[in-house]
């Protein structure tokens, strides 16, 4: 898959240094990934959740921050929308 928006996870990273190692290793495993349906994405990501209109939220550190994310399967590229905390998440609008 093809990653867009990586500046957002930058930024984070920066912020929540703890949460740095599981950013990485997720936008890792997302490069290499062949994901042709949300099912087997969600086979890897059991914990993720599938939302709406291809959006997906993963949970980093144990559900202490969210990564949502738009998955185009058929042109196997990844939209980074939003990362925050918890808290965040719960205001955000995902249309």
């Amino acid at each position: 898959m093809m990653v867009i928006g990586r500046q957002l996870l930058h930024e984070f990273k920066q912020k929540h240094n703890e949460a740095k190692s599981q950013i990485d290793s997720w936008e890792a495993e997302a490069k290499i990934a062949q994901w042709k349906t949300p099912y087997e994405l969600k086979r890897r990501y059991p914990k993720a959740s599938l939302l709406k209109n291809q959006h997906t939220v993963f949970d980093i550190c144990g559900n202490k921050y969210r990564l949502l994310v738009r998955v185009s399967y058929k042109n196997q590229i990844v939209f980074i929308k939003k990362i925050g905390t918890h808290k965040e998440y719960d205001s955000w609008k995902i249309s």
